[in-house]
């Protein structure tokens, strides 16, 4: 599989097969990934990767508190600026009406709604999570150089026919994290990313995700 291919294949999976992932080739893929760009070479990222009962143990932790709703909820940034608005207020909502969409769940099965969003802290039934973390004194800069390492690693689990979903959800529970999993108090916990393989039966996995015209994002100038 060549980049433009893992590119064009990759997307967020939200429905996962029950496989066992060889720890050997996520390390393949972590090792490879150490190759992202960072500003100054600092390569900020730090992530602790979990299956099996540790992994379950996560899920349960987390399951027991959901009831409460935001009252349990404690995450350590803004997962979306409070001030998101216009087309990107738009993408954000039209993902999710698109994903409801794709399993008939409508407006108004609030009850279903919550189901599937439970679902995100399950890992959507993921074998394998990974959880990054970053010291708290990182600025923007260092933040971005995550994203690219994240994408790197997304890149690569697609080349090894792997998939994966980004999950800052998860920073929401970052205590219940924090009291299964060892993650420095001086580090913010940014997100999770689920890693397996697709189940290409669930729909959730084939709605369509438009992107923006390219026109929208990017000018030119000089050519």
């Amino acid at each position: 599989m060549d980049v433009s291919q893992a590119v064009e294949t990759r997307r967020s999976i939200r429905a996962f097969l029950p496989d066992a992932i060889d720890r050997t080739v996520i390390e393949r893929v972590l090792e490879k990934a150490q190759r992202s760009p960072s500003g100054g070479n600092t390569q900020p990222w730090h992530a602790v990767v979990i299956a099996g009962e540790p992994l379950k143990r996560l899920v349960e932790e987390t399951a027991k508190v959901i009831p409460e709703g935001t009252k349990a909820h404690a995450p350590e940034y803004n997962i979306y600026p409070p001030e998101l608005d216009g087309a990107y207020a738009e993408r954000r909502f039209g993902v999710g009406e698109a994903m409801y969409a794709a399993l008939n769940i409508p407006r108004e099965d609030k009850k279903g709604r919550l189901s599937r969003f439970m679902a995100n802290f399950r890992a959507f039934d993921a074998p394998v999570l990974m959880l990054v973390h970053t010291p708290r004194y990182m600025g923007p800069p260092q933040w971005s150089d995550i994203g690219m390492w994240l994408q790197t690693v997304m890149l690569l689990l697609r080349e090894e026919g792997l998939d994966s979903c980004a999950q800052e959800a998860w920073a929401i529970y970052q205590k219940q994290i924090r009291a299964c999993v060892d993650i420095p108090e001086d580090h913010v916990f940014f997100c999770g990313l689920s890693i397996g393989k697709r189940d290409e039966s669930d729909p959730i996995n084939a709605f369509p995700v438009p992107r923006a015209p390219l026109s929208e994002a990017v000018r030119f100038e000089g050519f």
